[in-house]
């Protein structure tokens, strides 16, 4: 076998890379681009991707819409960098902080011509990175040369667009006794996906019956309403209140998935905070920010609860979308039991929002 590193631990470097503000080259055929994270970029490293020839930067459509840019290639936008424009002035174009207090960035000027496949390949990458969705991409003559010359991280986009479609493997890495208030008689079970991101966990209340539906629920990590008892969101008390009910019944399974912020990351979440405080809904937030609604993966769930022995579930949630990728993943859902709890005045238009356009069922 070669020491040399898979595609798969490839790609977790190339995250790594682009949250310390490292460079990864990218290739396709016979192009190839240098990127960096407009987050995590430096001035210095800007002036050189400047040597190799015109720079983009490359948004979400989402984050182009608000900047009124034209996004020619459906789901991002390249735009041309000004050559006067420094890193201070990137961070501007893909960071909403300063939207209101420093609304004129353009106009912008957008690309129509050529293959937008690889700049799709670097926001993909900057968002499983948990960055801001946006990325600094410079097309490179010699790609391969580049990544060997600077000992950076070389990706081949044909060959790792199967990895990023397909939901990485998860071992089961150990389980152990916990004892819960909720429940005396609860396991905790660690998953680690074979790609390097964040570990899963499944607290598993009783011995359930694998032949029947199981008690469950999908609860995505939430630092601030888990753990400090945040009241901008009602998670916490979802949580505490969907183990309390396992606990009376004898039996179930939470599955705590980590994808903060919606699949988007503490950080960005807390920017979308930011963004709320200047009067946005939760998801015009995520969406100034560059994000979709919901990027959250509920594939994982599924995957968990498959790995578990269950193969049907009475669902904890309000959320229609868990309900409708669990079936298509095989897992059947047998009831939905709502879980409203938590509403109180400094989330109120919070769940509101969550009802009117995100279709939760409150």
């Amino acid at each position: 076998m070669s020491l040399a590193p898979s595609l798969m631990e490839l790609l977790a470097r190339a995250r790594a890379d682009l949250r310390m503000g490292v460079p990864v080259v990218l290739t396709g055929g016979d192009e190839g681009v240098l990127v960096m994270a407009a987050e995590t970029g430096s001035q210095a490293r800007l002036q050189r991707f400047r040597r190799e020839g015109e720079v983009d930067l490359v948004l979400t459509a989402r984050r182009a819409e608000t900047l009124k840019a034209r996004a020619y290639d459906g789901d991002v936008a390249r735009v041309v960098l000004p050559r006067r424009a420094d890193m201070a002035a990137v961070q501007g174009l893909a960071d909403p902080k300063d939207d209101l207090t420093k609304p004129m960035k353009g106009p912008l000027t957008t690309r129509r011509e050529g293959n937008a496949t690889l700049h799709r390949l670097a926001i993909t990458l900057t968002k499983s990175a948990r960055l801001l969705p946006a990325a600094l991409v410079v097309p490179v003559s010699d790609p391969r040369g580049v990544a060997l010359r600077s000992v950076l991280t070389r990706i081949d986009a044909i060959e790792a667009a199967p990895y990023l479609l397909t939901l990485a493997r998860l071992d089961h890495v150990v389980s152990a006794r916990v004892p819960l208030r909720a429940a005396e008689n609860a396991r905790l079970h660690i998953f680690r996906p074979e790609d390097g991101s964040d570990e899963h966990y499944a607290i598993e209340i009783g011995r359930p019956d694998r032949s029947a539906p199981v008690l469950a629920r999908l609860h995505s990590a939430c630092f601030t309403g888990d753990l400090l008892g945040s009241l901008k969101c009602d998670c916490g008390p979802q949580l505490n209140a969907a183990l309390a009910k396992m606990g009376q019944e004898g039996s179930g399974v939470l599955l705590y998935l980590n994808q903060e912020g919606r699949g988007i990351g503490l950080a960005n979440k807390m920017r979308a905070y930011a963004l709320q405080d200047q009067g946005f809904d939760t998801v015009e937030a995520n969406h100034r920010l560059g994000f979709e609604d919901d990027e959250r993966d509920f594939r994982l769930g599924a995957e968990i609860l498959r790995r578990m022995g269950f193969g049907g579930v009475r669902l904890l949630t309000n959320n229609p979308a868990k309900i409708a990728m669990m079936e298509r993943c095989g897992i059947s859902v047998a009831e939905r039991v709502p879980l409203k709890v938590g509403e109180n005045p400094f989330n109120e238009a919070y769940l509101a929002t969550k009802a009117a356009k995100s279709g939760h069922l409150l």
